[in-house]
C-alpha cells in the first residue's frame, strides 16, 4: 500500500524561524507539514514512510528574491534578447530545473526576457508540465526611452529590438501595465535608475514621478504587485513614496532613505544582488570586463558602497534578502546560493540570519507568509535535506552533491536518502 505520509526523523532541524536548531522530526502528509518536534513526539499513521536522517540537516527550501528564469547566461543584454524565441524558451525550461536542483523551491521573478515567457513558465511549473520553483511571473523591464533596458539602435526605432519595454509619459505607462496584467503577470518591473554596464549611470534616476505614479495606480487597480531596479538615491525614494515594496539593489540609499525604510520596514523588501556586483567587478575578465578596466572599477566602487548600505539596513531591521541577479555569462544560473555566503561575509549576517532571509523572509516576499518558508504545522512541505550543517558552513548550499533531497509541495524532486 502506498502512502502520502512521511516521517523525517533523527534530523538536525533548522525550522527557518531563527530559533535554535535541534535534533527532531517532521511529519508530512500530502503537501503539508503536520507536526514538528523532538524525536518521538509525532503520531504517524500505520503506513507512514519512515526516513531516518542520521543527523543530517532538514530545513525549508530556499527562495531567490531576484530570479530571472528567462535570462540565458549571455554576456550582454542584447544577447539575452537576440536568442531565437523557440530556443530561448527551451533554454528557460532548463533554467527552471537548474534552479530547483540548486535547492531553490521558490523565487520572485525579477523580469522576463520576453513579454509572456515568465507567465508561460510559471503556468507550466504550476501545472506540473516542467520541474521548477514556485514562481511569481513578471513583466519585461519597463523603462523610459534612453533608460536602462532600451537597447534599440539609435537609427532603428523598433520596440522588438529593445531588451526592455519602453514607455514615455504616464499614458504609455498606463497602457503598458494593463498589457502585462492581460498577460497574467503577478508583478511588474520598473527600471527607475541606470546601470554602469550600460550608458546610463547607476546614480541617475531615469523615470519621472508621474510615470511611476501612474504605474502604481494601475498596479493597485489591477491587484498585482511591483518591483523596481533602483540603485540611485532618487529611485529608492520613489519606491518608498509610491509604495513599490520590492526594491532591487538600493546601493546608493542614503540616511534619508534608510530612515524612511526603517519607518516602514514591514512593508519593504530589499534584494541587493551582491552576486552581480562581485562577479562583474572581479569575475568577468574572460567575458571582456577586465578587473583592471574602468567598468570593473566602477562596480568595485559600487560594491563597497552597497556593502556599507546593506550593513546599515540589516542593523536597522530592514528586510534584506538573497537574490543575486543570476543568469549572465559570469554569474550563471545554478550558483544562486553564493548570495547566502555574501550575506554572511559582506553584510555581517550570521549563518542563521542568512538562512532566515532565504526561508522565512522568502515566504513573506512570495506573499505566502502563513504557508511558506518555515518548517511549521500547516505550512507547505518545501524541504531540503543537507549532508552537513549549513550553520557551520553556509557554503554547503552551493554544492549540489550536498543536497541529498529536495521536496517541493510534499513530493520528492530529488532523493538520495534511500
Amino acid at each position: 500500500m502506498t502512502t502520502d505520509t512521511k516521517l523525517f526523523t533523527n534530523f538536525n532541524i533548522i525550522d527557518g524561524s531563527g530559533a535554535d536548531n535541534f535534533l527532531g522530526e517532521v511529519l508530512v502528509k500530502g503537501n503539508r507539514i503536520q507536526h514538528v518536534g523532538l524525536i518521538g513526539s509525532s503520531k504517524p499513521l500505520k503506513n507512514t514512510v519512515l526516513i531516518n536522517g542520521e543527523g543530517q540537516t532538514l530545513m525549508p527550501g530556499l527562495c531567490d528574491a531576484h530570479l530571472h528564469l528567462t535570462w540565458n547566461d549571455q554576456a550582454t543584454l542584447e544577447g539575452v534578447t537576440m536568442m531565437p524565441q523557440e530556443e530561448h524558451l527551451v533554454h528557460s525550461i532548463g533554467v527552471a530545473k537548474e534552479v530547483l536542483d540548486s535547492g531553490f523551491t521558490s523565487g520572485v521573478g525579477a523580469a522576463s526576457a520576453r513579454p509572456r515567457f515568465d507567465c508561460v513558465l510559471r503556468n507550466a511549473i504550476n501545472n506540473g508540465h516542467i520541474p521548477g520553483p514556485r514562481y511569481l511571473a513578471n513583466s519585461q523591464e519597463i523603462t523610459t526611452i534612453g533608460g536602462l533596458g532600451d537597447t534599440s539602435p539609435v537609427h532603428i526605432d523598433i520596440d522588438d529590438l529593445s531588451f526592455g519595454a519602453r514607455v514615455s509619459g504616464p499614458e504609455e505607462m498606463r497602457k503598458m501595465v494593463r498589457k502585462y496584467f492581460k498577460f497574467g503577470v503577478d508583478l511588474i518591473k520598473l527600471n527607475l535608475s541606470g546601470e554602469e554596464i550600460t550608458s546610463v549611470s547607476a546614480q541617475r534616476t531615469t523615470m519621472s514621478d508621474e510615470e511611476v505614479g501612474m504605474a502604481m495606480s494601475e498596479v493597485r487597480r489591477q491587484g498585482i504587485r511591483a518591483c523596481a531596479h533602483a540603485r540611485s538615491k532618487g529611485s529608492v525614494l520613489q519606491c518608498i513614496e509610491h509604495g513599490i515594496e520590492i526594491i532591487y539593489h538600493a546601493s546608493y540609499a542614503d540616511e534619508e532613505c534608510l530612515d524612511k525604510l526603517e519607518e516602514q520596514k514591514q512593508r519593504f523588501f530589499v534584494a541587493p544582488a551582491l552576486g552581480w556586483l562581485v562577479q562583474t567587478a572581479y569575475g568577468a575578465g574572460q567575458f571582456g570586463i577586465s578587473p583592471d578596466s574602468e567598468l570593473a572599477h566602477s562596480y568595485a566602487s559600487e560594491l563597497e558602497v552597497a556593502i556599507d548600505t546593506m550593513k546599515k539596513m540589516h542593523a536597522r531591521g530592514i528586510r534584506v534578502l538573497p537574490g543575486g541577479d543570476y543568469g549572465f555569462a559570469w554569474i550563471p544560473h545554478g550558483t544562486n546560493a553564493k548570495d547566502l555566503e555574501y550575506l554572511t561575509t559582506m553584510v555581517g549576517m550570521s549563518p542563521m540570519e542568512a538562512l532566515v532571509a532565504a526561508t522565512k523572509l522568502g515566504g513573506e516576499i512570495m506573499g505566502q507568509s502563513e504557508t511558506l518558508g518555515l518548517l511549521k504545522k500547516g505550512y507547505v512541505a518545501d524541504i531540503l535535506i543537507i549532508n552537513g550543517d549549513p550553520l557551520e558552513d553556509i557554503c554547503l548550499l552551493q554544492d549540489k552533491e550536498k543536497i541529498l533531497a529536495i521536496i517541493k509541495d510534499g513530493k520528492f524532486h530529488k532523493n538520495l536518502m534511500s
